[in-house]
C-alpha cells in the first residue's frame, strides 16, 4: 500500500520512510483512543496502524470505553482545556479516574511504545510497567483552565515524551520532551481521492442541491469549538449579495454526547435563513465528504477553537480556497492570502466570502497554491515519518539514561 503513494511524494520521501523503519522492525507499537470512528483522531489512526504493519512494525489499536457520565467529564476536559474556561461535573476527577481504573484491567499493555491519544484515556499511564509511553496530544493546551490541567498534568509527567500539533501549544510547565507533530491526511482514502464531475453532481443532487448556484460548505462536527452558529451569521450576510446555498455537514460520535445539543442550537440558528441544509450523516460517510469538498465553490472551518482540522486540508488537497478561523493549528496551513484566508468572526468571513465567490480567477489560484501547500507539509506520508523518528528518539532516549 505504501508503495502508491510514490506517485505522489516521490521515490525519494518514502526511501527516507524505509530507511528509518528499518531502525525499528520488530517492535511492538500500541495506539489507544476514545473512539473507533468520528473525528480525526480515528481517521488518522484508521491510517497510520496498517502503514505502521506494512513497515514490519507489530502495531495494534485499541479503544477504551466509558459510560455517558464518562465521557460528559472528557467532553467537559476537553472544552475547558482549549477553551481556559469550565464547569467541572460533580465527582469528575473521581468518574475520570474510575474508568482509568476499568480500562486498566481490560486492556493489555504489554508493548515496547504505547502512544495514548488526547485527555480520555491519559491516565492510564498508571498501568505503565515496561516499555516507553507518549502522551499524543490532538487539542489545542495553551490556555487551559488551571483545575482540569492541574488534574491532568499529574498524569502527563510520568510519560517519556509527548506530541502535540503545533509549537503554540507547546508547555513550559512540563519536563517531558516534547515534539511537533501536525496531522495529515491520506490523498488514497475515499474521502480524498479523485472521484468523478459525475459523481459529486449525483451526490449533491441526492441532498437537494442546486449544482448551477454557489456553494459554501462546512464538514464538522456540531461542537461550539467548531463555529457552527458563527458559520450560519456568515452565510446569512453573505445571502444579502449572492444568492447562494450553505451545506454544513456532521457526524455524531461515540465520545462526544453535546452533538445532539449543538445540533438542535444550529438548527435554531439556521431558522427562518434560506438555502441552509444542515445534515447530520454517519461517521464513515466519506464519499459524500469528498462529493461536498469537491462541489463546493468555497469552503469554510470557522472554528473558534482548534488542535488541527483535516477538513482543511482535504478541501485544500481539492483545489479549494478555504476561510478558516484564525486558530490553533488552521494557520498552519492556512497562509493569509495565499493558501486562504483566516478571520476572527462572522463579519470577516461574510467579507472573503463574498471575494472569493466575486473573484474566479483569484479562487482558483489560491486552491492550487493550497494543494501543493498541502503535498509538501500535511499528508499521511510525512506524519507516519515523524511518528517513526519519534519512536526512534524515545527509545534512543530510554537507552542513553540507562
Amino acid at each position: 500500500m505504501i508503495e502508491k503513494y510514490a506517485e505522489i511524494i516521490g521515490e525519494n520521501e518514502l526511501d527516507a520512510i524505509f530507511r528509518i523503519a528499518e531502525e525499528l522492525k520488530g517492535i511492538s507499537v500500541l495506539h489507544i483512543n476514545s473512539t473507533p470512528k468520528g473525528g480525526g483522531v480515528a481517521e488518522i489512526l484508521s491510517k497510520l496502524v496498517p502503514m505502521m504493519n506494512e513497515l514490519g512494525i507489530n502495531t495494534q489499536w485499541k479503544v477504551i470505553r466509558g459510560d455517558n457520565s464518562f465521557f460528559n467529564v472528557t467532553k467537559t476536559f476537553h472544552n475547558s482545556l482549549q477553551n481556559g474556561v469550565g464547569e467541572l461535573l460533580d465527582d469528575s476527577f473521581k468518574i475520570y479516574e474510575k474508568w482509568q481504573g476499568i480500562n486498566l484491567s481490560e486492556i493489555p499493555l504489554d508493548y515496547d511504545v504505547v502512544f495514548i491519544h488526547d485527555p480520555q484515556p491519559a491516565g492510564l499511564i498508571k498501568g505503565k510497567k515496561k516499555g516507553k509511553w507518549v502522551w499524543r496530544c490532538h487539542i489545542d493546551i495553551s490556555n487551559p483552565y488551571p483545575p482540569v490541567w492541574n488534574f491532568l498534568r499529574k498524569y502527563v509527567q510520568l510519560y517519556d515524551s509527548m506530541i502535540i500539533s503545533s509549537s503554540v501549544f507547546g508547555r513550559e510547565d512540563l519536563n517531558v520532551p516534547q515534539f511537533v507533530i501536525p496531522p495529515s491526511i491520506d490523498p488514497l482514502s475515499v474521502k480524498n481521492r479523485e472521484i468523478s464531475s459525475f459523481t459529486v453532481e449525483r451526490i449533491l443532487r441526492k441532498f437537494e442541491i442546486d449544482t448551477e448556484r454557489p456553494l459554501i460548505t462546512q464538514i464538522s462536527r456540531f461542537d461550539r469549538a467548531k463555529d457552527p452558529v458563527g458559520v450560519i451569521q456568515s452565510f446569512k450576510g453573505l445571502k444579502k449579495h449572492v444568492d447562494a446555498q450553505l451545506v454544513y455537514l456532521g457526524s455524531p460520535a461515540s465520545d462526544d454526547p453535546e452533538g445532539e445539543l449543538v445540533y438542535r442550537e444550529t438548527i435554531k440558528a439556521a431558522e427562518g435563513v434560506k438555502d441552509v441544509h444542515l445534515l447530520l450523516l454517519p461517521p464513515d460517510s466519506d464519499l459524500e465528504v469528498n462529493a461536498f469538498q469537491r462541489g463546493a465553490t468555497v469552503v469554510m472551518q470557522k472554528s473558534v477553537k482548534e488542535g488541527f482540522g483535516l477538513t482543511v486540508s482535504e478541501a485544500m488537497w481539492k483545489r479549494k480556497a478555504v476561510i478558516g478561523g484564525n486558530t490553533g493549528g488552521i494557520p498552519l496551513q492556512i497562509i493569509h492570502g495565499y493558501t486562504g484566508f483566516l478571520v476572527n468572526t462572522p463579519e470577516e468571513a461574510t467579507h472573503y466570502l463574498i471575494y472569493l465567490l466575486r473573484n474566479k480567477e483569484i479562487r482558483e489560484r489560491i486552491g492550487q497554491v493550497a494543494r501543493e501547500h498541502v503535498r509538501n507539509n500535511f499528508l499521511m506520508t510525512r506524519e507516519l515519518r515523524d511518528y517513526l523518528m519519534v519512536i526512534l528518539l524515545t527509545l534512543q532516549g530510554a537507552m542513553g539514561r540507562t
